[in-house]
């Protein structure tokens, strides 16, 4: 008796071993094991005949893609954030779209507010300093920044990671800190956080480090451009842990050039690979290339949840983590 061909899924980034067996388990699996970043001509030649696949913020899935990928049924991002989705048109397609939420929330806060600690210290420019062999003698001022204990930290997006970072500061740092949302945390929240909500304009004017947490929408393009960055203080750092696009970073390219604001620290960049070359030039920044949740536990926990969901799809029509959950109901009816 002929065993049943397992239904194909394509793997479109390098993943951890083990994860790549539980798929194979169930699976015929395609796997990019040499992690090259397939042009959108080329996922789409690979996705023909899957049914699944698990992706990364490298892979477009929008309508002209799924209109030459009919029996596509699941995508799942090993990553929180999902502008690489095109919701509505899988959703329309009747194709379910999942995250890796949760996973990764305790580790993006701590590297966020390592990247508080490391912008407003100046270690990156230090660190170059010494290394080019210029550290010639000690000096009372050399390298002096700005506090972090005690003073104002600000967040714009309070989600699970703003809390994060929030509860760090407010706990761990004596930190005053104000925040603003789309919409107000409940008072139990603010107050297991430590934060006071506060206008956009105020969290602006008011913060001596702010965190950039805020989910990538069209609404919050450019969130963080001249004008915004006009409206903080001169002595001000900026971090970015959210995604690309959040911030112009043009216009914070020239914010640091003239020392509109003190610092900046990015986990995050428009066009990212790509980094605007002008970031490049100034030395009152640091640069990290988007590894906030990059721990081995968090990163094999982000590729297993995305595999959990692929599993969970097609072998019994649920999900952990849905982000659009009306698939679902669909699938069953």
């Amino acid at each position: 008796m002929n065993t049943p061909a397992k239904p194909a899924i394509l793997v479109a980034r390098r993943v951890f071993p083990e994860t790549l067996a539980r798929l194979r388990e169930h699976f015929d699996v395609e796997s990019n094991d040499t992690d090259g970043v397939w042009s959108q001509d080329e996922l789409v030649q690979r996705l023909q005949g899957k049914v699944g696949a698990l992706t990364t913020g490298s892979e477009r899935i929008g309508p002209e893609l799924l209109a030459a990928c009919p029996v596509l049924k699941v995508v799942a991002n090993i990553a929180v954030g999902y502008n690489n989705f095109d919701v509505p048109a899988l959703t329309a397609q009747g194709v379910l779209a999942t995250n890796t939420p949760d996973v990764l929330t305790e580790t993006t806060a701590d590297f966020g507010f390592a990247l508080v600690l490391a912008t407003a210290r100046r270690v990156a420019e230090s660190e170059h300093y010494l290394r080019a062999g210029l550290w010639k003698q000690w000096a009372l001022d050399m390298f002096a920044g700005a506090e972090v204990h005690a003073t104002t930290l600000g967040i714009l997006g309070m989600g699970r990671i703003g809390q994060g970072v929030a509860r760090r500061g407010a706990h761990g740092f004596g930190m005053k800190v104000i925040y603003h949302n789309r919409s107000r945390l409940d008072a139990a929240t603010e107050a297991a956080c430590g934060a006071t909500y506060v206008s956009k304009a105020e969290l602006l004017a008011q913060a001596d480090h702010l965190v950039l947490v805020v989910p990538y929408s069209a609404a919050s393009h450019h969130a963080i451009g001249a004008a915004e960055l006009a409206q903080m203080k001169p002595t001000a750092t900026l971090v970015n842990i959210a995604r690309g696009g959040i911030v112009d970073d043009a216009a914070l390219a020239q914010a640091l050039k003239n020392r509109q604001i003190a610092a900046a620290g990015l986990d995050v960049f428009e066009g990212e690979p790509s980094v605007h070359p002008e970031l490049l030039t100034v030395p009152n920044v640091v640069l990290t290339p988007h590894i906030a949740s990059a721990t081995l536990k968090t990163r094999r926990a982000m590729a297993e949840l995305a595999a959990d969901n692929v599993i969970a799809f097609l072998t019994q029509g649920r999900a952990l983590t849905p982000i659009n959950p009306e698939v679902l109901g669909a699938a069953a009816a």
